[in-house]
């Protein structure tokens, strides 16, 4: 399992071994060690997810309240997604920007994306099925959005592509306006409670 962390502390892209023979295919796309070298905390895993998109599906920018928080893993089982990290942390270096990383159900890559960071994914095929590892349980009050086409954010969305979004996205805030209601996690506190690689 190799590691690759991205521009965004706190968001690390994982790259498994893929076996390949005459029957099919086998992989890990998950490896407690490797993850823990990687981000100095073991996953403490509350809830698994599943979802299926179509081509151009939009979900995100999703993020979970503090306190809480929440930590998650995301790897595509099927399909190909856009995978975007947002960092929503008050006074982090790199608030308001984001990294991406394409997931794909042939190379198994993966995404860990720490308390504080936005997630939110773009489906690139048609039956593209995602897989989250969760460290939180699903509290709905705790589930914050803000909006995917927030021009201050500009998510990297393909050309060409009309966003198919939920009423949840479609209604969520701007990264301002979210900042202005306090909705938003505080990057020294995150710092102090985790780690971040």
């Amino acid at each position: 399992m190799k590691a690759r962390q991205l521009s965004i502390s706190g968001a690390v892209e994982f790259t498994p071994v893929v076996y390949t023979d005459d029957r099919g295919t086998f992989v890990s796309p998950f490896e407690e060690p490797d993850f823990s070298a990687a981000t100095g905390r073991p996953f403490e895993l509350s809830r698994t997810i599943h979802s299926t998109s179509r081509r151009g599906v939009v979900r995100g920018i999703h993020f979970t309240a503090m306190p809480p928080a929440g930590y998650k893993h995301v790897f595509c089982a099927r399909g190909r997604a856009l995978d975007i990290a947002v960092d929503l942390r008050v006074g982090s270096p790199t608030f308001g920007e984001w990294d991406a990383v394409e997931l794909d159900g042939e190379s198994f890559r993966s995404l860990y994306l720490a308390e504080g960071l936005g997630h939110a994914f773009v489906a690139l095929e048609d039956d593209t099925v995602m897989s989250y590892l969760c460290s939180t349980r699903y509290v709905p009050s705790e589930e914050l959005s803000i909006s995917p086409l927030d021009p201050r954010i500009g998510l990297p969305i393909p050309a060409g592509t009309e966003p198919l979004m939920s009423e949840r996205d479609t209604a969520a805030v701007t990264l301002d306006e979210a900042a202005a209601r306090g909705m938003l996690p505080d990057y020294e506190r995150c710092r102090a409670l985790f780690p971040l690689p």
